[in-house]
Formats: structure tokens, sequence, C-alpha cells
């Protein structure tokens, strides 16, 4: 008897999980809503692998600019990758952007897609306007993302109705190399939302990690408060930034030190972090505004992007 209930109890459990798994969405077709950075190298990891790929921006010219710089990657990605065979290099840039459609209208094209990734620009009430009128559109399946690094995933996901079918997918930048993203899941993603964005992930080539709604979701909750207690270091007058970032690389082992990275991921983009994050908790020591990076983003010196921040660049 004891058996049959093990046979029974196993043959239960099989059908539970085979069924919870052909309930998952399996993502073949993609919109990138934003022809960034961001937004093109998502668009050509995910065409790179298989999928269908439609890259949305506001203009012709921008997407343009988009195929051309994501063509110029895929070349860089097949030189290194298909170095004995240079035909087959070709091929794979080809047929990789030939898996990439552009479009100006968002709303014409989310009807037929499986997944919608926004990686547009960092304010809350932009992402809720577009998320909102796309809501209109999409198919019922179709889950919705953004790649958001600093604003609350739930407060964008509120301006739908397909709470269940929204998450967080964060990349990182350079997105063809990098191979992290952070899956964010909000009190109202289902289990089969974040189960299919973690495959989806893992068909990109990338390693996925999760983590709950949480400002700057893990990375950045760690990062930022590091790279702003190195500037209160040099603000005390404790070392110079030179001396920090040859401590941090030296003896941490860290690929840049503090400064270097504070330039290379834009001091702008570190403010807007630091001051989301003070709205919310002015209290936390962590998230105190710094008058040295006030200054210099005041002064329109965002690093390496506009030649000058911390350190100034040819």
């Amino acid at each position: 008897m004891a058996f049959v209930t093990r046979q029974f109890m196993r043959s239960v459990s099989s059908s539970s999980t085979a069924s919870a798994s052909a309930k998952k969405i399996i993502v073949k077709h993609v919109t990138v809503i934003g022809g960034g950075l961001m937004g093109a190298g998502i668009a050509q990891v995910a065409a790179a692998t298989g999928h269908t790929v439609v890259l949305v921006d506001q203009t012709e010219d921008i997407l343009a600019k988009s195929k051309k710089g994501i063509e110029e990657s895929l070349r860089k990605v097949a030189k290194k990758k298909f170095a004995e065979n240079p035909k087959a290099g070709d091929e794979f840039v080809e047929k990789t952007l030939s898996s990439i459609a552009t479009s100006t209208d968002a709303a014409s094209v989310v009807h037929s897609t499986d997944l919608v990734v926004e990686a547009i620009v960092e304010n809350l009430k932009v992402k809720n306007e577009l998320f909102k009128r796309l809501d209109k559109f999409a198919a019922e399946h179709t889950i919705f993302a953004s790649n958001t690094s600093s604003l609350q995933i739930t407060s964008i996901a509120n301006a739908t109705t397909r709470q269940d079918r929204f998450a967080g997918l964060h990349f990182f930048n350079p997105v063809p190399v990098m191979k992290l993203v952070e899956v964010i899941k909000t009190p109202m993603t289902s289990q089969k939302t974040f189960e299919s964005l973690i495959d989806f992930s893992k068909a990109l080539g990338k390693h996925p990690v999760s983590c709950k709604d949480t400002p700057g979701f893990i990375v950045n909750r760690l990062l930022v408060p590091y790279l702003m207690e190195a500037i209160r270091l040099y603000e005390r007058g404790d070392a110079s930034k030179e001396d920090i970032d040859t401590a941090m690389k030296l003896g941490a082992g860290y690929p840049m030190g503090p400064f270097e990275l504070l330039d290379y991921v834009g001091l702008d983009t570190t403010k807007f972090i630091v001051d989301g994050w003070h709205e919310m908790d002015a209290e936390n020591p962590l998230h105190q505004p710094s008058p040295s990076l006030n200054k210099l983003v005041a002064e329109n010196k965002f690093g390496k992007k506009t030649g000058e921040g911390f350190y100034k660049y040819k």
C-alpha cells in the first residue's frame, strides 16, 4: 500500500509540475520601447538568441542610429565569435539584424507580442503614461517589464490593469557583455510571470537573480551607497579621488575605482537615484545628497559622456 501511495504522489507531483510549466509564457516575440544604449542592447541580445524583435522609439532618425549601433556591436561579436569563419560571422550579423523590425508607434505593434520591455527615460509619469496606453492594445497574455534601475516597479505597474503580468527586468550596460539580469517580483507579480521572465533571461544567455521590489534592487542598493561614501571621503579631505580609486582597484580588486565608475555611469544618473531615495527616506544617512556631486551636475559635467566629471576626458 505504501508503494502505491508513493507512486500516486509522484504521479500527482509530476502532473502538477508539468501543468505549471505548461502555463508559463514562452517568449518568442519581444517589443523593446526605447532605442537608447539599453534598449538597443536588449533588442540585440534578444534577436541574436532567436527572438523576433520590434524596437520602438519616437523618430525614424533615432531608430536608424540604434540599428547602426546594433550592427556595429554585432560585427564586434561576430569577429570574436567567428574568428575562424568570417562568412559564418557575416551570416550571424545579417540573420540577427533581419530579426529586428522598427516602429515609431508602440500601440500598433504590441497586439501580437509576448513581452514588452520598456527602457525609456527614468521618469515615473512618462513610464506610467506609456504603460497605461499600451495596456489597452496589448494582448491578454502579454507580459510588461520595466528596465528601470531606480524607480519602484509597483508604482509603474499600478498604471495598468495587468499587475500580475508586470515585473522588473533590469539589464546592465553594456547589455551584450554583462551577464546579469535582475528579475524584480512585486507583491502582485504572478509566479507564472516571474518564471516566464527567468526562462526568458536564461534564453538570452544571461544569469538571472531575483529580488523583491526594494529601492535599487540588489546591485544599485549596494553600489550607490559605496559610490556616495567615496565622494564623502573625498569631500571631507580624507583622501584624494585618485588615491581612493587606486586603493579600491589594488586593495579590493575592483576593475574601476569609484570615481572612475561614477564618471562612466554618469553623475546625473547617480544623482537621480540618490535624490529619489532621499525623497523616500530622508533620515537615512546613506541617502544624503552630496554638494560636490550636485555642483558637477548643475554645471552639466556628467562624466565621460560630456567630457568632464570628477575627471577630465579628451
